[in-house]
């Protein structure tokens, strides 16, 4: 594969598709431990305003790295989690914060 030659075929292409937006990768990351509400995300990204979390959490789904699970409660309770392939990026975001580690060595 050469990567001057990336079209959307190419697969880092896709994955920066998915990946490539603001808050993807701190998402995915909030999820790696486990199963979390919509409101346990809103707090513990800081700064992120609920209609970018919601554009953000949907485009996730949509492309099959997380699963929404919506409870018939009231207040109706929803929680998301990474799917199989959402768990794929646990390498990536560690890989990231590996070389975010480095970035202060100066």
């Amino acid at each position: 594969m050469t990567m001057s030659n990336c079209n959307e075929f190419c697969p880092v292409a896709r994955a920066n598709d998915v990946l490539g937006g603001k808050w993807t990768t701190l998402i995915i990351r909030d999820l790696l431990p486990g199963k979390k509400r919509y409101s346990e995300l809103q707090r513990s990204l800081v700064g992120i305003s609920p209609r970018m979390l919601a554009q953000r959490l949907a485009k996730l789904e949509g492309a099959g790295l997380i699963v929404k699970t919506i409870y018939p409660t009231v207040p109706p309770k929803t929680e998301y989690e990474l799917s199989n392939i959402g768990r794929k990026a646990e390498n990536i975001i560690a890989a990231m914060a590996e070389f975010g580690a480095t970035l202060g060595e100066g």
